[in-house]
């Protein structure tokens, strides 16, 4: 027989009916134009297959063109016929391959800084730097078109997060200026984006490096699109405008130029051995397979060796730049190849994205909270690898939807 406290138990609510009143996403996918989670039978190069379909694929980070390249594939191959599959444990205790070792020292090389830390992905390397780095007195001040994985980053971490506007120096300065007199018990960390992943514009890293000295701030860059891309050597951001040195700690991913899985940050040694012991988001996650750290050893082989690629990557960037501006679309503050087409409405921009589908040109609809309301758009990004009919057939297929839906 139950007890009486038992009987007067209150019932929780279903923690389900979340799940079941949300329909917003199964009302597009019955009105057929619903853009997310396609399967892709092939390689993600410039031409895939979905549904049988042969499409132009204007929707990956592929800005160097190295996912189906013969040495990176043969390189992550061989690794895993000698390391076998994964390696079945985090970096601190069984997870970590003398070919781990060997890509930190080749990273840190590359990017001319003392030390380099490889995490498990790209979102994981943000939160784990954050979270380890900034103690409770401490403040983060971040640009509000950070990607999510620097939001979350901060919400992991006990310090107080402020925004500025987006790439707005004088909006930083102010807010640098309010921690400032508010008084400071901690430090202060900067954190951007390098290239912006929807906007593709580039951080002005000059003045925030003068701002950063002014108020005794420190500097966190996520280079996730830029490395690869910008510099000389493709270094990044802070490499683009001669300032490696004054970037204190530099992230990026694998999954964009390096065409494999993980993340990375580099700096100063002794700052990356202190996360590499407190970033919990390393020391609880498997390591990256050897068939990933293979593949970006091979791939940094490629970009140290093959400057053309960038070259080929520019051409083909300015080309879309100038095309889509003749015709009349308006593609924002844009620098690099990720190209947003602004549309604007969230309805046209998906029968916009089903057309393009159609049409067979693989690009990406963003609709808020992805970007803000009256915003949305098509994203597209370029390779060194698209050829030129490529490109003039997409621009063609713009033209003649833009036409259609009176956005030109």
């Amino acid at each position: 027989m139950p007890l009486d406290s038992e009987k007067s138990a209150q019932v929780a609510a279903d923690l389900f009916v979340k799940c079941r009143e949300f329909t917003a996403a199964k009302e597009v996918m019955a009105a057929g134009y619903y853009p997310f989670f396609r399967p892709i039978s092939s390689v993600l190069g410039d031409v895939v297959i979905v549904n049988g379909k042969e499409m132009i694929m204007i929707g990956s980070n592929n800005y160097l063109g190295l996912v189906d390249h013969p040495q990176v594939k043969e390189a992550a191959a061989k690794a895993s016929m000698k390391y076998g599959s994964g390696c079945t444990g985090s970096r601190l205790l069984n997870g970590t391959l003398d070919l781990h070792v060997e890509l930190e020292e080749r990273l840190a090389r590359f990017m001319k800084r003392e030390s380099a830390l490889v995490f498990s992905t790209g979102f994981q390397t943000n939160l784990g730097t954050i979270s380890s780095i900034v103690s409770k007195d401490d403040i983060i001040i971040i640009d509000r078109s950070n990607h999510a994985s620097i939001v979350d980053g901060c919400r992991l971490a006990y310090g107080k997060t402020m925004k500025y506007a987006h790439n707005d120096m004088k909006d930083l300065e102010r807010v640098l200026d309010i921690a400032a007199k508010n008084g400071i018990r901690g430090g202060i960390l900067i954190i951007s984006d390098g290239v912006f992943s929807m906007e593709g514009d580039i951080v002005n890293l000059p003045r925030m490096c003068t701002l950063a000295d002014k108020y005794g701030a420190r500097i966190l860059l996520d280079d996730a699109h830029s490395i690869g891309l910008l510099g000389d050597g493709g270094r990044g951001t802070a490499e683009h405008f001669g300032l490696i040195d004054r970037v204190d700690i530099t992230m990026g991913t694998f999954s964009k130029s390096f065409a494999s899985l993980g993340g990375f940050i580099v700096g100063d040694e002794d700052v990356i051995h202190f996360i590499k012991h407190f970033a919990r988001e390393l020391i609880f996650s498997a390591s990256i397979p050897p068939s990933a750290a293979a593949a970006v050893v091979a791939a940094l082989d490629i970009i140290e060796n093959e400057p053309e690629r960038r070259k080929n990557l520019w051409h083909n960037t300015h080309k879309m730049h100038q095309g889509f501006r003749d015709l009349g679309f308006d593609i924002g503050t844009t620098e690099t190849p990720v190209v947003p087409v602004l549309i604007r409405d969230d309805t046209v921009c998906f029968k916009f994205w089903r057309d393009l589908s159609d049409a067979g040109i693989f690009a990406n609809a963003v609709v808020p909270p992805a970007v803000a309301p009256g915003m949305s758009l098509i994203r597209t990004s370029y390779t060194a690898t698209h050829t030129e009919q490529q490109l003039d057939r997409v621009l063609d297929t713009f033209e003649l939807l833009g036409k259609k839906y009176g956005i030109i």
